[in-house]
């Protein structure tokens, strides 16, 4: 079968390669905002463990080393030391979650927590 080489037959190809790409995008923009809550909760839940209800967090029990070690059991990859880390500053960075950009992927949020500097870290969020 021969395919159509007329300039319509190109128009549609375009259009639907431009509809798919930007469907694409918005799906990949979906799942980064949903995986930066995850993680921004994960992180929420561990120091409101942590912290029992008390002003300030009782440390040294192992505890992320435990999440880790059982989450990798239950749910697989993703739940490393490093990563419960993580979770627990992105968290603590910002407990309140207004500044947490859902338009970050969370790679660019780990590279966020590594500025100290909460006035520069801000900067380097919105610019």
């Amino acid at each position: 079968m021969n395919k159509p080489v007329h300039s319509h037959y190109t128009e549609l190809i375009n259009s639907i390669s431009q509809v798919y790409l930007k469907g694409q995008r918005k799906t990949i923009a979906t799942i980064n905002a949903g995986l930066v809550l995850t993680y921004w909760e994960i992180g929420q839940n561990i120091v409101v463990y942590e912290q029992k209800g008390k002003e300030t967090a009782e440390y040294g029990k192992k505890l992320l080393e435990n999440l880790s070690k059982d989450l990798k059991i239950q749910l697989g990859r993703g739940f490393s030391l490093s990563n419960f880390k993580r979770f627990r500053q992105f968290y603590l960075t910002d407990p309140i979650g207004a500044t947490v950009s859902h338009q970050l992927s969370w790679s660019h949020h780990v590279e966020l927590l590594k500025i100290s500097n909460q006035v520069e870290r801000q900067f380097n969020l919105w610019y």
